[in-house]
């Protein structure tokens, strides 16, 4: 029974990689597909045979979410080919995002800051991915003076986003009280679990533990609701409030 199951295996690889080569997917599927059997074959289908059969914004959603796990450099190099080859501002914001994503935070500053030149200078967009690379490289300071350049108002870039990043300056700088003011407009306001986290560890940091645990109560009862990436982003979130109030 042994042969005729790796016959099966052998045959069922083959016709996948057949597939890989005539759809023009990447060599590296061929590797996985052929030393990896099954696993690698079904990682393959999984990826790439049934999200095609299937369709729908949710197949291809889940496909870019299963290959930033199994290859998360991956946009960086496109994002860098495409730059080199073209460097506009939309390529070096690109890249910059992409470098920021993988945590390159000095690369993705000097690229935000290069991209933001010219007629870009007031760019919302570059502005605050610049005043976020030079938060989690510790220099508040500099990133208030860029979110400073953005208006008062959401129609000039003063988004829940904005506020969040304003928010995490005023606290490195000391500014409590505005700080807690940022982050809570953030925090009503921004999607997600991200705002709501800051806050709590906000809070957690600056003698509020009891709000702090009831937004993770909020938090918790928020994650019984999501599946998949959602999840897993959202429970690092809550995880990220969580070590706050463990902190003493």
């Amino acid at each position: 029974m042994l042969v005729p199951g790796f016959l099966v295996s052998l045959v069922i690889a083959v016709l996948l990689c057949w597939h890989a080569v005539k759809t023009g997917r990447e060599s590296m599927w061929l590797w996985i597909i052929l030393m990896f059997q099954p696993i690698g074959g079904g990682v393959y289908f999984f990826l790439n045979v049934l999200p095609d059969i299937i369709g729908g914004s949710t197949a291809q959603k889940v496909r870019r979410a299963a290959r930033e796990t199994l290859d998360p450099h991956r946009e960086y190099r496109a994002a860098k080919q495409a730059c080199d080859d073209t460097p506009t501002v939309r390529n070096q914001s690109r890249l910059a995002a992409a470098a920021a994503h993988l945590g390159h935070n000095a690369e993705a500053a000097t690229l935000y800051r290069a991209a933001a030149q010219g007629v870009h200078a007031d760019d919302p967009v570059l502005l605050l991915g610049l005043a976020n690379a030079l938060l989690e490289l510790r220099r508040p300071g500099e990133a208030l003076e860029v979110l400073e350049r953005l208006g008062n108002d959401e129609a000039h870039g003063r988004t829940p986003a904005a506020a969040l990043a304003l928010g995490r300056a005023f606290e490195e700088l000391g500014r409590i009280e505005e700080a807690d003011q940022a982050l809570q407009w953030a925090a009503e306001r921004m999607p997600g679990f991200e705002a709501l986290s800051r806050y709590a560890a906000f809070m957690a940091r600056n003698g509020r533990r009891e709000e702090a645990r009831e937004i993770v109560t909020e938090l918790e009862k928020r994650l019984v609701k999501l599946r998949g990436q959602f999840r897993k982003e959202a429970v690092d979130w809550r995880d990220h409030a969580l070590e706050a109030l463990r902190t003493r």
